[in-house]
């Protein structure tokens, strides 16, 4: 039988990562979705920039995106097929309607034809963790797309420290997908109650052969965030055409020769 549970939570609270190990744990086909939660003034929502896709996706290569079409017929008609909805959302959902959901995300829900059997909420429901929970009354969020962008690796390490130690204003959640010039990239998560930063390597090597074709983003919430000032650090942290070049000339070098049969 199908199962499709909503799982939701205010910004930094634990869902991608509660939700990777529950998919993890699943035998059968599974499917992920992220929906965008609201905002209101002084209380913004990061975009996602596609960073939980993505790692999820490294992470679990099965994964299917329940916004997609592709190979619909087999996988809906699967017995034992788990679909996970993640939301970003600062308060619960539930609400007077009968099944607990709102309007606004039960549009959605059926826009995509995905009806929920579990609505799940950090800090209200005893089955999640209540760590990393926390209740925001303000918040700014600041998106960056980094496509095709690579770290100098000993910058990135230096403008991640500053980043989270308020050089940039007073951050209180972090995430991004960082590539390095050695083919590697870096899933970057930080959240103001945690004593430090995961840095979680991608399964996923890019070959060394021009700009990386992964998607790449950095997302930041908190107050006072000094974007033009992010910006022009993450300019100078970043390798130009040539320095890569010469990275991946060396990796290249580096490599086996591929088979040549004799004549």
């Amino acid at each position: 039988m199908t199962q499709t549970w909503l799982i939701s939570g205010p910004p930094g609270c634990g869902k991608t990562n509660w939700i990777l190990n529950a998919l993890k744990s699943h035998a059968g086909p599974c499917g992920y979705l992220r929906l965008e939660g609201g905002s209101r003034p002084g209380l913004e929502q990061g975009r996602d920039s596609s960073i939980d896709w993505n790692w999820l996706k490294d992470q679990i290569p099965q994964l299917t995106d329940l916004r997609s079409n592709e190979d619909s017929g087999d996988y809906e008609q699967h017995e034992s097929t788990f679909k996970i909805v993640e939301l970003s959302q600062f308060q619960t959902l539930r609400g007077t309607e009968p099944d607990g959901v709102n309007t606004i995300v039960k549009a959605q829900l059926e826009e995509l034809n995905l009806k929920p059997q579990r609505i799940r909420h950090f800090g209200e429901d005893p089955e999640l963790p209540k760590g990393d929970t926390l209740d925001y009354n303000t918040l700014e969020s600041l998106s960056i797309k980094l496509n095709q962008k690579v770290w100098d690796p000993n910058s990135l390490s230096s403008f991640w420290f500053e980043l989270v130690n308020g050089a940039y204003g007073d951050v209180y959640r972090a995430k991004a997908l960082m590539n390095l010039p050695d083919g590697r990239a870096f899933y970057c998560n930080w959240i103001v109650t945690q004593k430090g930063s995961q840095f979680l390597p991608l399964n996923a090597v890019e070959q060394p052969n021009g700009r990386p074709k992964r998607q790449s983003a950095l997302v930041l919430q908190g107050k006072a965030l000094n974007g033009p000032d992010v910006q022009s650090t993450i300019h100078d942290c970043l390798l130009n055409d040539d320095v890569l070049e010469m990275h991946q000339a060396q990796r290249r070098s580096q490599q086996p020769n591929p088979y040549q049969p004799a004549l």
